[in-house]
């Protein structure tokens, strides 16, 4: 007994827990897991990349990506600011730069997340197509066998013949909408597939979407131009203070067209104390010529409604004053002369100007300038504009000597003037005290250098110049998503049956997704039909 107890003993200890003898196991025996290879990862990565979850992960951070184009200023949209934040921030500017801080929606990383997200829904909703068509083709799903099971379902007597009941559930049922499949012992009934249609829609807007976006990105441009009053713009490359064309623009794509701000108009709040000065509007009187037409468009363009002709849209961005001033230098010849366009400090309009004149005879100097549109005085004694109009107009200018390095060949802000190197002949810790001129005046420059004038004063507009021809199309494609996405959210999927049994009928429904009208249909449904089996009574 001993002997027959220990072998069942060993025996069990042999045998491992799934059964199997215990030669078929062997602890030095490696375990030989299998291979994906090449394609197998690949496969594998497909996978991923085509999941629903991943395309939600990937639009989430298409969305992150973007925020930084809305906080930093934009090479294509503002180039003026963004020499405006390097000036401000000469340390961090330069790292955020490397990053493509400033030029988000053209770096490397938005468009690798733009391009995977674009991979991920193509091979998320191409094969839901095929899918979703197999599905309209067939028949609703056969009638399960208890159909009490299901979350919704009701029973009723009835003494009518089993054909009659299914006659009228299926008239029935395909009133209300549903695609009906009769046999000799119930009636399958299945609507909702607007719904899948609608989520198809809405994912295929998406894929059409990112198509217009980035068909619109690489055959757009846009271009800046600053214009004073009387002045005519020509559109061509040459033509622009700034430009940034798509990476498929050609161009020979900038339509023919010149046009000329005959006049700019602005209107401040004078009625109300608290927002004196606030502009009320902004309007920049335009002539439009087109190449071939001898038609002159006179446009009104304003905030957010720009003057649109074939191929371009011109945008009012930004405007301010050109004080018209003329140079003379040391030996009595205009070594400058015509408006200066002025960039504005404050709400007020005070106003920073620079003036470099390099052929000046006997030395060449640069003029650091103030312009007040409504010249006051802080208690400091410092000057400054009280108000944005040209009520009492003065300009301020600093002189300084020397080599502006205009020579070098090396581009310089046109904006800026580099008083490092130069020698301040007024203002600041000089003796001589700074130029002050109103309309009308001129004054003598120091050191025999010359003298200057403020001869009149225009107002200059910022004119932006866009084309994107992918706009039209978004729109289409974004009207499209929303709707897909409504359908899908508002049309239910349900799948109703109707069943003969021995004293009667039974009526089941199942939706795909919670759907709290399920009772309500089948209740619906049971009622009616028990109804007409007491109307044919």
């Amino acid at each position: 007994m001993a002997t027959s107890q220990r072998s069942k003993g060993e025996a069990e200890k042999a045998t491992p827990s799934n059964g199997r003898p215990a030669d078929h196991v062997s602890q030095d025996e490696p375990i030989n897991e299998p291979v994906l290879g090449v394609v197998g990862w690949l496969r594998w990565t497909w996978r991923l990349l085509t999941s629903m979850r991943t395309a939600l992960i990937l639009l989430l951070m298409l969305a992150a990506a973007a925020i930084p184009g809305s906080i930093y200023p934009q090479r294509s949209a503002d180039p003026n600011g963004v020499d405006t934040f390097f000036q401000q921030n000469p340390t961090s500017a330069p790292i955020m730069d490397k990053f493509q801080l400033f030029d988000v929606y053209t770096s490397a990383w938005f468009s690798a997340i733009y391009i995977l997200l674009f991979v991920s829904l193509i091979g998320c909703v191409v094969p839901r197509i095929g899918v979703h068509f197999k599905a309209l083709m067939a028949p609703p799903a056969a009638t399960p066998t208890n159909l009490k099971r299901m979350p919704a379902y009701a029973q009723a007597e009835s003494a009518i013949k089993p054909d009659a009941i299914l006659d009228d559930a299926q008239v029935l049922l395909k009133r209300q909408g549903y695609r009906v499949h009769r046999t000799t012992k119930s009636v399958a009934a299945e609507r909702g597939y607007w719904r899948e249609t609608g989520n198809l829609i809405f994912h295929m807007s998406l894929v059409g979407l990112l198509i217009a976006v980035g068909f619109g990105g690489a055959y757009s441009y846009s271009g800046q131009r600053i214009l004073v009053e009387g002045d005519t713009f020509v559109n061509n490359l040459a033509g622009y203070d700034s430009f940034n064309p798509g990476i498929a623009f050609n161009e020979t794509m900038l339509p023919s067209f010149s046009a000329t701000l005959k006049r700019f108009e602005v209107k401040y709040d004078i009625t109300n104390a608290t927002n004196a000065g606030t502009p009320l509007w902004f309007k920049a009187r335009v002539d439009i010529r087109q190449h071939g037409s001898n038609t002159v468009l006179h446009k009104t363009i304003m905030v957010n409604d720009p003057a649109e002709i074939p191929g371009a849209k011109i945008f009012l961005s930004g405007n301010g004053y050109a004080p018209v001033i003329t140079v003379r230098d040391g030996k009595g010849n205009v070594a400058f002369s015509g408006p200066v366009v002025y960039l504005p400090q404050d709400a007020n309009m005070t106003s920073l100007g620079v003036i470099k004149v390099p052929d000046a005879k006997p030395k060449q100097f640069g003029i650091l300038s103030f312009f007040y549109p409504t010249v006051g005085k802080l208690k400091t004694g410092a000057l400054t504009s009280v108000f944005p109009a040209n009520a009492n107009p003065l300009v301020t200018m600093n002189i300084y000597e020397g080599n502006l390095g205009l020579d070098s060949g090396i581009p310089s802000n046109a904006f800026s003037l580099q008083v490092h190197g130069l020698k301040q002949l007024t203002g600041g810790k000089t003796k001589v005290k700074g130029i002050q001129l109103t309309i009308g005046q001129s004054a003598k420059l120091p050191d025999g250098l010359g003298s200057v004038s403020f001869d009149a004063l225009r107002r200059y507009a910022s004119l932006d110049v866009d084309y994107n021809p992918g706009q039209g199309w978004v729109l289409l494609f974004a009207l499209l998503s929303l709707g897909g996405l409504i359908m899908s959210l508002v049309i239910p999927r349900r799948r109703v049956w109707v069943k003969i049994v021995t004293d009667g009928f039974e009526v089941a429904a199942l939706a795909r997704g919670d759907d709290p009208q399920l009772e309500r249909v089948v209740a619906e449904v049971s009622s009616k039909l028990a109804n007409t089996d007491k109307d044919s009574e």
